[in-house]
């Protein structure tokens, strides 16, 4: 067999071995391997698999996730996400739709602290969702909230994905942080938009609070911002003036919500420091086991030439850009309702993204418009992860069948966003073009 029908053969294989319920990680790594001993040699394979596995536990620039991971289980126990749910009440609560609202603005801002998607939507179902029912709101429209806000976290820096995206890119990951600050911003304000109009079009879903907070008890407020706003001046400006490296960054924003827990728990616990340590070393190595299958299957594409194949057939056959770009697009929403984030993009980019390079586009804004993509997924059923966690952090309060009856509304928002970003590339590109 030639090399490029046993690539084609390979990615038939990874695919169905997913679909009959194997682990991704596993899967690409069998048959990236497989692959490469049948393309080049069985001791040549070998030698490849080694090298990658020690490039990706052995590199500094790598720990850059262990990093967030570790800052965003502190922001967690410091109870960040509690003082700015509050103030974000007491500042939008009077808002049409006002406790959604504030819902979507903390979640945004936690974000900036903890990067975990699954993290902020668990977080704030226990925060937002029992105050929103009290106060009469509609549960899946509540819910469905929660689970999109979310998404922020991965879309705002500090985020784990971006970091994924940059390994498997080998993309620059402080350009990719930086420039996921203003998309982020842009798609919060569009779904405090869309929470408000909706709203004001059907009342009985979000029925405004009657509570009225003084301005000085609102500034008053403001007090609990603070430590976040010290972790995003520390983290973000470092980064952006090149005081040092996102894993510096990082390493600094671990260290500031460490000290942060330790205040708010009056002193360090033992068992919650052992625990957060515990839970940041599984999810890194799950992370690193993605990413290292992902490179191997990369690497067996591009020796099979099926990357170099498929970005010819799409370039040199005169497609409008246009549809390249909608075929992407639905190819990450199909398999992003089927599949988690980290474990899509190491599938998918060995192929989306050299297209994508081949017709000119920006890494960092590709990176932006993916993780975008991704995390859509992450909450459209069947699968839709974010909101299986919020089902399962509201404590019976709602089922799945509530929370994905909600989302449907949300996607239209998501839309928004998407065409927003096609329309405006500057959006992703301004602040790392800067950093140039």
């Amino acid at each position: 067999m030639s090399s490029i029908t046993i690539g084609f053969l390979g990615i038939g294989m990874l695919l169905g071995s997913i679909f009959l319920g194997a682990q991704i990680m596993i899967a690409m790594t069998t048959v990236g391997f497989v692959g490469l001993a049948l393309i080049t040699n069985f001791n040549a394979a070998l030698s490849i698999l080694g090298t990658i596995y020690f490039d990706v536990t052995n590199s500094f620039h790598f720990s850059v996730i262990p990093m967030f991971l570790l800052m965003g289980y502190f922001a967690m126990h410091a109870g960040i996400g509690d003082d700015l749910y509050d103030a974000c009440t007491k500042w939008l609560g009077r808002l049409p739709g006002g406790l959604a609202v504030a819902t979507t603005g903390a979640a945004a801002a936690f974000g900036a602290a903890s990067g975990s998607s699954v993290g902020s939507a668990m977080l704030f179902t226990k925060l937002a969702l029992p105050e929103m029912v009290a106060r009469g709101y509609d549960k899946s429209f509540a819910s469905a909230c929660i689970a999109i806000a979310g998404t922020l976290a991965v879309l705002i820096p500090p985020s784990a994905l971006m970091v994924v995206y940059g390994i498997l890119t080998n993309s620059s990951i402080g350009e990719l942080l930086i420039g996921g600050i203003i998309p982020g911003l842009v798609f919060a304000t569009i779904l405090g938009v869309f929470i408000i109009i909706t709203s004001m079009i059907y009342p009985e879903k979000a029925p405004r609070p009657t509570e009225v907070y003084t301005f000085a008890e609102k500034m008053w407020s403001l007090r609990l911002v603070a430590p976040l706003l010290v972790v995003i001046v520390v983290m973000m400006g470092g980064i952006y003036n090149g005081y040092f490296t996102p894993t510096e960054g990082g390493g600094i924003g671990a260290l500031v919500t460490f000290g942060m827990t330790i205040v708010r728990n009056r002193g360090l616990k033992i068992k919650l420091l052992t625990d957060t340590l515990l839970e940041t070393v599984k999810l890194t190595a799950m992370i690193f086991a993605i990413v290292v299958g992902g490179l191997i299957f990369a690497r067996f594409l591009a020796l099979s030439g099926v990357s170099q194949t498929i970005q010819d057939f799409l370039t040199n056959n005169g497609f409008p850009v246009w549809f390249i770009v909608t075929i992407v697009t639905v190819i990450y929403l199909i398999f992003g309702m089927l599949m988690d984030s980290p474990s899509l993009l190491a599938i998918s980019l060995p192929i989306t993204h050299p297209v994508m390079m081949g017709l000119g586009f920006d890494p960092v804004w590709f990176g932006v418009y993916v993780i975008i993509l991704a995390e859509i997924g992450a909450i459209t059923p069947p699968v839709g992860m974010n909101c299986f966690v919020v089902k399962g952090a509201s404590n019976g309060l709602v089922t799945l069948e509530e929370v994905f009856a909600g989302i449907w509304p949300f996607l239209g928002a998501s839309a928004v966003m998407l065409g927003a970003m096609l329309l405006f590339p500057e959006m992703a590109t301004y602040l790392p073009d800067l950093m140039k």
